[in-house]
């Protein structure tokens, strides 16, 4: 499954990842509530953990602003709010369960993997594109034009995560977070080496460059101009 955690603890977050990707899936972070929403839209998500109080924007209207946009992806929410009313608020604002703080880890993934399995397969991307660059998650091999491009683990792992989140501006913090597994900004230039290196694999010799930076804010890797 690939699952979107949105949690400000950061301690609390690196603990959650940690044990879903240990179990097998693939995890993205948001620290808050607008980049987990920015996350959300870009879509391809199999289940969503929200922790009810987040900064930017609050877990529930996060939320209720996923499913009036139609999406039906199933969601658990985390809250120290354990009262009835709480439960109920959640479950009203299109949550599909709800786990009181503090929880067992096997208690939540439990819940998960219950919620994915609600989720047809067909929903599950193993091919992603933009433009003509083409990438096969089984097969592991990208194409642009037809060319195959050649690419180590941490490339892949990154062209992933642009591909995922094509159109929308992916700020340093989401990278390091989500193909890093950094929870705190190392003061060093990894990322720009690796989409220095990502650039000129995907774009150098083709006509339009698809990876592009953002000054002040991060990458954006996408076919319009």
């Amino acid at each position: 499954m690939r699952i979107l955690v949105i949690e400000d603890d950061a301690s609390a977050a690196a603990f959650l990842v940690k044990g879903l990707r240990e179990a097998g899936h693939a995890v993205d972070h948001a620290l808050d509530g607008a980049t987990g929403l920015n996350m959300a839209e870009a879509g391809g998500y199999d289940a969503y953990v929200i922790d009810r109080m987040l900064p930017e924007l609050d877990g529930l209207s996060l939320l209720q602003n996923r499913r009036s946009s139609g999406d039906e992806t199933p969601a658990l929410f985390l809250s120290a709010l354990g009262e009835v009313d709480d439960r109920v608020a959640g479950l009203q604002s299109g949550g599909d369960d709800y786990l009181v703080k503090p929880y067992a880890f096997s208690e939540l993934l439990a819940r998960v993997e219950a919620l994915g399995r609600r989720r047809a397969p067909s929903n599950v991307t193993t091919k992603l594109s933009v433009g003509d660059l083409e990438m096969d998650i089984l097969s592991r091999t990208v194409r642009r034009g037809g060319k195959k491009i050649d690419l180590q683990p941490r490339e892949f792992r990154l062209l992933e995560y642009l591909m995922r989140h094509a159109g929308h501006v992916v700020t340093r913090t989401m990278l390091l977070e989500n193909v890093w597994e950094y929870h705190f900004d190392p003061q060093t230039n990894v990322i720009d080496v690796h989409i220095s290196r990502l650039r000129s694999k995907i774009d150098k010799g083709f006509e339009k460059p698809l990876l592009r930076t953002v000054r002040g804010a991060g990458y954006i890797l996408s076919a319009e101009d």
